[in-house]
């Protein structure tokens, strides 16, 4: 794609920022790239990590996005009971080149009709909730079907967006950026997936349980809504 690139992402209340900073940083670095924070208004957004996010645009006021990118948190659920949100979601989706996520910001494009019968991915304590919406849920750090490319939880949001970066630009320049950043990692311990992680099997059934009961009526509600 030719420079300059807009990036549009979505920042709300209770967002969890690595969701939204990991891949902003890695946006922010590609040759011409734009990137805008948008949200209903332009003040600071608490997110769940105790401090706030400043959006750089309104809803009102967002240019059209090259990229639209979704983040996750708890607050991504919170979205899908605000019309407001969910009707900017679908209107940058029509112009879009590329719709995206990452964690539970799926479900925010699935309660905005994006995700009907396409692939996608997201944290995996809530994953069997995607279907709720019509989604075929898989399991992976990054799934790409067609222009919609998805992440899975919270770190993966790097991943995802070099994903993004060797799409929207090229390989080579995603190389880089992964160089600049210096993107290497070696995790100290092998535990960051539940068939993987040596924890106690009952901390993520817990928290699978946690999602369900917390999460699971908001996505039932927003999906008999969807036509």
């Amino acid at each position: 794609m030719a420079s300059p690139v807009t990036f549009v992402s979505l920042v709300f209340p209770r967002i969890t920022q690595l969701d939204l900073t990991g891949p902003v940083e890695v946006f922010s670095r590609l040759p011409g790239a734009v990137s805008h924070l948008a949200w209903h208004r332009v003040e600071p957004v608490p997110t769940d990590a105790g401090f706030s996010i400043l959006p750089t645009v309104s809803f009102a006021d967002a240019p059209q996005a090259d990229v639209l990118m979704v983040p996750g948190g708890q607050g991504a659920f919170d979205l899908l009971d605000d019309p407001d949100a969910l009707a900017f979601v679908r209107r940058q989706a029509e112009g879009a080149r590329y719709v995206t996520s990452v964690c539970t910001g799926s479900f925010v494009l699935g309660a905005a009709g994006l995700l009907r019968g396409r692939r996608a991915t997201t944290h995996w304590a809530s994953h069997p909730l995607l279907e709720l919406l019509g989604a075929v849920p898989v399991e992976a750090r990054v799934v790409r079907d067609g222009s919609l490319i998805t992440g899975g939880g919270v770190t993966s949001g790097i991943d995802f967006a070099l994903t993004v970066a060797a799409e929207v630009f090229d390989a080579p320049t995603a190389r880089a950026v992964q160089l600049a950043m210096e993107y290497d990692p070696q995790p100290p311990f092998d535990a960051g997936t539940p068939s993987g992680a040596d924890v106690d099997p009952a901390f993520a059934e817990g928290m699978r349980v946690w999602a369900a009961t917390t999460r699971e009526s908001v996505v039932q509600r927003a999906a008999s809504r969807l036509p």
